[in-house]
């Protein structure tokens, strides 16, 4: 990714460029056709006015320009939207999966917010920018042209208001960029204010932190608010200035056609007094010559405001130190540490040959977890060597139950196929299925709604158990659970044991220790 702030937005857009750049000609040729369709107006309105019978090619110009102007813009929309469409959801995709390699974890609220709201500036940007800019350009020069060639007097007046609207835009956007930074920044982290406080929802009422999270949740609003007043302010003060400028050569425009045509003003045009119809016309094409230019003001906005959501995916993106990726899953492989250590822990060396088992023990704190994070290759060792097979051949079951919010099956399935009833066998899950109300199709939750804990445990066994991993590891499968529950959930573990899994399980459980018999200790004594 670059490094460079100029333009982020537009690189991380370039995928989608062809799509912007056909939706980008379509709005510059539908801007151009109201040329055509303003002089078929003026003509009629002519006709009107002198009691003439007007042509049918003004009818024909008029009515035809302005289907086909209809047209190429909604075409030129769909195409501007799809591609932003298309933009947002590749870079989620890019960031999620940075995020997901990355050794280091992020703060979910602030992923959450980048991911959701401030990537979708990106594609507003991306469509907008598609059918604005190009077109800011192209229609001002062919209008002013087209007012030079009417009355050269009427292009001075074009061409003196819209170079000083256009100054003003670049002076104000360069503010509104500043104040759309700093404003995203108060986003990002009230949305990770949000999401930390939330998950830390039970240890907030325990210690009776609630008054003091409320003056902090009031503070970080009330400066969100006013970063939010300050942008708002700098787009009503743009828009004043662009209708002031735009009002002022709209207002001239009209009193140069209106003198001119009543023979007030000799002078301003290419030779004599300034007929009806081009008066008319001049008139009509007018408003067309600022509307562009509006449109570019509002887009400064979004500019600035995506360029700051493209700064921070840009720093999101930055290399970083990541977890290696998987090579196609082979045969059953060993496990094993060799001189590694994390975050100030250092791990005694291992080496576990396929199909063997292990339990992990130690005092809380000690680092079992951040073991078996290490082996699953969700962790990446500050030091040293971890030899471990394909993520793919191994089997996770967490210490904390977790489901995505999808159906039980595909939380069971994770993407995988298979028949899930060797799994739930033997796991001893089975019957759980069979009493929930929609079966496999039931959407327990994030916690597991309606289960017991030990019910869940079951169902996250089954989980790591489909698909007949070479390893499974487990983090504390037995903790909190009675001793019925907890032996089942045991006999889960040494079947899959048996038939050919290795073991590597983290646990304080006595009865699981003495089961499985061989014991790696880490931490003091």
């Amino acid at each position: 990714m670059p490094d460079a702030r100029s333009g982020s937005a537009a690189r991380l857009l370039a995928s989608e460029a062809v799509l912007l750049r056909r939706a980008s000609a379509l709005s510059v040729l539908a801007g151009l056709l109201w040329l055509p369709m303003a002089w078929g107006a003026a003509d009629m309105l002519s006709a009107m006015i002198e009691k003439r019978a007007a042509g049918p090619a003004s009818l024909w110009l008029l009515g035809g320009a302005g289907l086909l102007r209809l047209a190429l813009t909604l075409v030129a929309e769909r195409l501007a939207q799809r591609a932003g469409r298309i933009a947002v959801g590749r870079l989620r995709g890019e960031l999620l999966e940075h995020v997901a390699l990355r050794a280091a974890r992020s703060r979910a609220g602030a992923i959450a917010t980048l991911a959701g709201d401030q990537l979708a500036l990106l594609g507003t940007f991306a469509a907008r920018n598609a059918l604005i800019r190009d077109r800011s350009l192209a229609v001002p020069l062919a209008v002013g042209a087209a007012a030079f060639a009417s009355a050269w007097a009427a292009g001075l007046i074009l061409l003196v208001a819209g170079p000083a609207i256009i100054v003003f835009m670049v002076l104000i956007g360069q503010a509104t960029g500043r104040a759309s930074r700093a404003q995203l920044g108060e986003m990002a982290n009230m949305g990770a204010l949000l999401a930390d406080r939330i998950g830390a929802l039970p240890d907030i009422r325990l210690l009776d932190a609630v008054p003091a999270l409320s003056r902090g949740f009031r503070m970080a609003a009330d400066r969100l608010r006013r970063r939010t007043m300050r942008v708002l302010g700098i787009a009503f003060l743009s828009s004043a200035v662009l209708e002031l400028f735009a009002a002022l050569g709209i207002a001239m425009m009209a009193v140069f056609c209106g003198f001119s045509v009543l023979g007030e003003i000799g002078t301003g045009t290419w030779g004599g007094p300034l007929g009806i119809r081009p008066a008319l016309f001049l008139l009509l094409i007018a408003p067309e010559f600022f509307q562009p230019l509006r449109d570019l003001a509002g887009l400064w906005h979004d500019r600035a405001a995506a360029e700051a959501a493209a700064d921070i995916l840009v720093d999101e993106l930055a290399p970083a130190k990541m977890l290696p990726r998987d090579a196609a899953a082979k045969g059953p492989s060993g496990l094993a540490l060799r001189g590694v250590s994390l975050r100030g822990l250092d791990y005694p060396d291992l080496e576990l040959l396929p199909g063997e088992a292990l339990v992990v023990t130690g005092p809380s704190g000690a680092g079992k977890t951040t073991l078996l994070r290490l082996l699953a290759g969700l962790e990446t060792p500050d030091g040293g060597e971890v030899m471990r097979p394909s993520r793919a051949r191994l089997g996770w079951m967490p210490q904390s139950v977790h489901f995505l919010d999808a159906s039980l099956e595909d939380n069971l399935r994770l993407g995988r196929g298979g028949d899930l009833g060797p799994a739930l066998a033997g796991a001893q899950a089975a019957h759980l299925v069979d009493v929930l109300p929609q079966r496999l199709e039931t959407r327990l939750g994030e916690r597991g709604a309606g289960l017991s804990g030990g019910e869940g445990r079951r169902l996250t066994l089954a989980r790591a158990l489909h698909g007949q991993p070479d390893w499974i590891l487990a983090d504390e499968p037995t903790a909190d659970l009675d001793a019925e529950t907890a032996a089942r959930v045991i006999q889960g573990l040494l079947a899959a044991h048996r038939a050919g899994a290795g073991l590597v399980i983290a646990t304080h459980d006595g009865a699981l220790i003495r089961a499985i018999g061989r014991e790696y200790r880490i931490g003091a004594a």
